[in-house]
């Protein structure tokens, strides 16, 4: 059984800078692409960042290319999203996410990932 534990959302202002993580239990996913998403009050799940089951490969969102980085820790089974220079547009809650094959490449289509976390707020204020 899989689980996904987010931590580290908040309310900052803008141009601040917040470092979420993502802790995985209960399955090793180091071989597993990972993804970040974000939803905001009356918008669907977008996808933000993620990173491959190498660690090499990333992939973000337009809207996040160059402000976010995404990494792995895979001693500690754990994804970060590292955010910087947030905008009020950056508000929303924060899902991890992990695709279940092994070698996956990362997608940006929320359907293509099998396990989930509760997820974890993050408001900017201007």
């Amino acid at each position: 059984q899989v689980q996904l534990v987010e931590s580290g959302g908040g309310l900052v202002q803008a141009g601040d800078s917040v470092r979420l993580s993502c802790v995985a239990s209960g399955h090793t996913l180091t071989r597993n692409a990972m993804g970040w998403f974000r939803q905001s009050p009356g918008k669907e799940r977008e996808f933000v960042a993620g990173v491959g089951w190498d660690d090499v490969a990333t992939s973000y969102a337009d809207s996040v290319r160059g402000r976010f980085i995404v990494s792995r820790d895979s001693g500690k089974n754990t994804v970060y999203l590292q955010m910087n220079s947030l905008t009020p547009e950056d508000t929303g809650v924060y899902y991890c996410a992990a695709r279940s094959s092994y070698y996956d490449f990362v997608s940006y289509a929320a359907a293509h990932y099998d396990y989930w976390g509760r997820g974890t707020q993050v408001a900017v204020s201007s």
